[in-house]
C-alpha cells in the first residue's frame, strides 16, 4: 500500500475538540516529475495553473488597490507614477507615498497569515485551526496595547514612534513569547497537537483579558487608537515600517515554501509518519516555529486580522484538490483576498472601514460553513 495514500486516524478521546476533522490525505493525481540532471523535482499541474492564475489576481488586485484606495486615480496615471513619469505632485504623492506601501503591506500580511494557516492545519489535522489558537495574534495584540496604552508617548498614536518602533517591537516579542509559551506548556515528550490547540485557547483567552485590562488603564485617547490597531487596519503605513517587515516575511514565505515539503508526511497518523523515516516531532517544532514567526510579522503590520489565516489555506485546498493546503498557493490566495478586502473596506461605505471589518464580514460565512458541515459528518 502507498503510505502518502492512507487516512489519518482520529486519536481516542479527542474527537471533541477536532470538531472539523481534516479530509483524508490523499496523494495527487497527475503528478509530473521534472528533471534536470541530478536534481529532480515533482509538479502537481493543477496546482501550477492555480499558483499562475492566483499571480494575476494578485496584480489585478494590487492594481485595483492602488486606482481605489481613496479617491478615484485613473490607471494610466498609476502606472506613470510608479514608472517615475511626468504627472501631477498630487496623484505621484497619493501613489509611492500612501497607496504605495500600504498595498504591500495587504500582500505581506495576507501571504504570512495564510502561510501561517496553511502549515498550523497541517500540522493539527484540523481545517479550525489557525495562528490565533496558538494565542499569537492576541500576544501580540497585547504587546501593541501595552506600548499605545501604558508606555510614556503611547498617545503619540500609531503615526507617532511609538508606531515605528516601538509598537512592532513589543508586538512581535508578545507573539512570540505567547507561541513559545504554547509550546513549553503544550510539550510532553514531543508536541502534540490536541495539547497544543488547548494550551493555545487558554494563551488566547489569558491575554485577551489582559489586554481588555490595560485598556481600562489608559486615557480615551489611547485606548481609542489601541481598539482601531485591534480590529485590524492598514490605514498610515508607509516605507519605515513595510520595508524591514517586507525583508523578514520574504526570509521567513522562502523558508515556509521549503519546509512545505514535509507538510504532507506530517499529516498522515503519527505511525505512518514514523514509518516513513520523518522525525515528526522535530518537524512540528520547526514548522510550528515558522507559523509563529510568520503570524507575528503579520499582527505587527496589520493588526490581528481574523479569518485569512482560516478561509485561505482551505480556500487553496479547494482550488488545487491537494491533500494538504499548498504554501504557495495559500500564500497567494491570502494576498488576494486582503487586497480585495482593503480596497471593500475603503470603498464600499461613506466612511472607510478598517480591514478588519471587511475580513471578518467575509470568512464569517466561511467559518460558518466549516462548523456546519463538521456537523454533517459522523464522529
Amino acid at each position: 500500500m502507498n503510505p502518502l495514500s492512507a487516512t489519518p486516524v482520529a486519536e481516542t478521546g479527542r474527537d471533541a475538540v477536532r470538531a472539523a476533522p481534516s479530509p483524508a490525505v490523499r496523494p495527487f493525481r497527475s503528478v509530473r516529475a521534472l528533471r534536470a540532471g541530478p536534481v529532480s523535482i515533482r509538479v502537481h499541474p493543477r496546482t501550477v495553473a492555480v499558483g499562475g492564475l492566483l499571480i494575476v489576481g494578485v496584480t489585478a488586485a494590487a492594481a485595483a488597490h492602488l486606482a481605489f484606495g481613496g479617491t478615484p486615480i485613473p490607471y494610466i496615471q498609476v502606472l506613470t507614477a510608479l514608472t517615475g513619469g511626468a504627472t501631477e505632485a498630487s496623484v505621484h504623492l497619493a501613489v509611492t507615498e500612501f497607496r504605495a506601501p500600504r498595498m504591500v503591506a495587504a500582500i505581506l500580511v495576507g501571504a504570512c497569515l495564510a502561510a501561517a494557516g496553511a502549515i498550523t492545519q497541517t500540522v493539527a489535522r484540523n481545517p479550525l485551526a489557525s495562528p490565533d489558537i496558538l494565542g499569537v495574534t492576541s500576544g501580540a495584540s497585547a504587546g501593541a496595547v501595552a506600548v499605545l496604552v501604558l508606555a510614556e508617548g503611547g498617545a503619540a498614536g500609531l503615526s507617532g514612534p511609538a508606531a515605528t518602533v516601538g509598537m512592532p517591537t513589543a508586538a512581535f516579542t508578545a507573539g512570540m513569547a505567547a507561541g513559545v509559551a504554547a509550546y513549553l506548556l503544550a510539550y510532553r515528550n514531543g508536541i502534540d497537537s490536541y495539547r497544543l490547540i488547548l494550551v493555545g485557547l487558554g494563551i488566547s483567552g489569558l491575554t485577551a483579558a489582559l489586554t481588555t485590562w490595560m485598556l481600562t488603564l489608559g486615557d480615551v485617547t489611547s485606548a481609542a487608537q489601541a481598539l482601531t490597531w485591534m480590529m485590524g487596519s492598514l490605514n498610515g503605513k508607509d516605507w519605515a515600517l513595510v520595508t524591514p517587515m517586507a525583508a523578514v516575511a520574504g526570509v521567513l514565505l522562502g523558508a515556509a515554501v521549503l519546509c512545505g515539503r514535509w507538510l504532507l508526511p506530517a499529516a498522515l497518523d503519527e505511525d505512518t509518519a514514523i514509518g516513513l523515516g520523518l522525525r515528526l516531532g522535530l518537524v512540528r517544532v520547526v514548522a510550528l516555529t515558522l507559523a509563529v514567526l510568520l503570524a507575528a510579522v503579520a499582527t505587527v503590520v496589520g493588526g490581528p486580522l481574523v479569518f485569512v489565516a482560516l478561509a485561505s489555506p482551505q480556500i487553496a485546498r479547494l482550488l488545487t484538490r491537494a491533500p494538504v493546503p499548498p504554501v504557495t498557493v495559500s500564500a497567494l490566495t491570502g494576498a488576494v483576498f486582503v487586497l480585495v478586502a482593503d480596497t471593500a473596506a475603503a470603498n464600499l461605505l461613506a466612511v472607510p472601514l478598517p480591514v478588519g471589518v471587511a475580513t471578518a464580514v467575509l470568512g464569517a460565512p466561511y467559518l460558518i460553513h466549516l462548523v456546519m458541515r463538521s456537523q454533517r459528518r459522523p464522529l
